[in-house]
């Protein structure tokens, strides 16, 4: 890895600033460990438990891995952590940004991390037309989404990559495009970043055929929300998420439903919480599609169709699976469902398992390719 260069005269933060912030890192990563060592189930009770695999229990799952615990932990008890943080001594948190910026990195804040060694890869290959387009977000709680987003620019403008990624206090949300050499760097730091390095995994990002070409720039900036729904992530957190299913779950739920629905006896919505002109050229089979023009309309639409959903078991999908995060937390928070399904990775994950499975179509994408063909099914035009 190779360090950024050093701030400007004038702009970098003071050395017992940095002391703070490497004392809290220590802190958190204590509180992290203690929290997880909690969770722990005791070798006599594993069985009773859950099963012979079953090592953590936590907010009634068990898992199996310390990387599912340490995702779950990261995810779901940040607030947790950071309080028993707190509570061992770690210092206080610098005001963070009264200004409300939006959209931009304000300034140039110290950036903390490090950019990849890219002295063995040809300018040719790291800037090749011929790559993909990479899809990823992680909800969890950034601290100081300033210095992230700086990190972020630096980043892509290192490794030629265009696109757009969206920093909140919330998490990251990004879609980039670069060779294949560069993407691979990309991936590889973002997982290596002390934010991330316990959450997300190789799996998390969705790759497509495309490159650098595929967007007219590189737009990095905060926002308050990392997908625009209109409602204060306090109010309605990633945190109430509805039950994720893997791909393989989701096509034996819509196989299923198809076949209950066909008698009549369905108790299920497939819903599709995309935008109509997306769902209008590729979805499920069996859909429920609203027509909305944006995500921040979606809160709407459910509120206008409570009855609709009284007593039923709901399939959540979108794009890429970040529209279900905050779209079936904003649907349980309405208390009207039986349960409330997410599609894990979305519809690009699918794809990638189920070509030809239930979802027909194409995959409408944010970008200058408008869509991804996946079969020979034409929708609409």
């Amino acid at each position: 890895m190779v360090p950024l260069e050093a701030p400007a005269a004038g702009s970098a933060a003071p050395l017992d600033g940095a002391a703070a912030r490497k004392q809290r890192a220590l802190a958190r990563r204590k509180a992290f460990s203690l929290f997880v060592k909690a969770k722990e189930v005791p070798v006599a009770a594993r069985c009773a438990a859950g099963g012979e695999g079953v090592r953590w229990r936590c907010c009634r799952q068990g898992f199996e891995e310390l990387s599912g615990i340490h995702r779950h932990v990261a995810l779901q008890h940040g607030g947790d952590v950071g309080q028993r943080a707190a509570a061992e001594g770690s210092p206080v948190d610098p005001a963070g940004s009264a200004d409300g910026t939006q959209g931009r990195c304000r300034g140039a804040p110290e950036v903390a991390w490090a950019l990849p060694d890219t002295s063995r890869v040809g300018h040719d290959d790291l800037t090749s037309k011929v790559g993909e387009v990479l899809l990823y977000y992680c909800y969890c709680e950034v601290k100081d989404p300033e210095e992230l987003c700086a990190w972020q620019k630096a980043l892509c403008q290192h490794l030629h990559l265009t696109g757009k990624v969206r920093v909140a206090s919330e998490g990251i949300n990004g879609t980039v495009g670069g060779s294949k050499a560069a993407t691979n760097l990309y991936i590889e730091a973002v997982l290596s970043h002390p934010l991330f390095k316990d959450i997300l995994c190789q799996e998390d990002f969705k790759s497509s055929a495309g490159g650098a070409h595929c967007f007219t720039d590189l737009r990095v900036g905060v926002f308050k929300e990392i997908v625009p729904m209109g409602i204060d992530p306090k109010i309605v957190s990633y945190k109430e998420t509805g039950i994720h299913l893997s791909p393989q779950e989701f096509h034996k739920e819509v196989e299923h439903y198809l076949s209950q629905a066909s008698l009549g006896q369905s108790d299920t919505i497939l819903l599709d919480c995309r935008n109509f002109y997306e769902s209008k050229i590729g979805h499920f089979q069996g859909c429920l599609a609203p027509d909305i023009r944006k995500f921040s309309y979606f809160p709407s639409y459910v509120d206008e169709n409570l009855k609709l959903f009284k007593d039923k078991r709901v399939l959540m999908y979108c794009t890429g699976g970040i529209r279900c995060e905050r779209g079936s937390a904003y649907l349980r928070s309405k208390a009207v469902c039986r349960e409330v399904y997410q599609l894990k990775g979305g519809i690009h994950k699918y794809l990638e398992e189920f070509p030809d499975g239930f979802y027909r179509g194409k995959l409408f994408v944010f970008d200058d390719r408008y869509a991804i063909c996946s079969n020979e099914d034409i929708i609409s035009g």
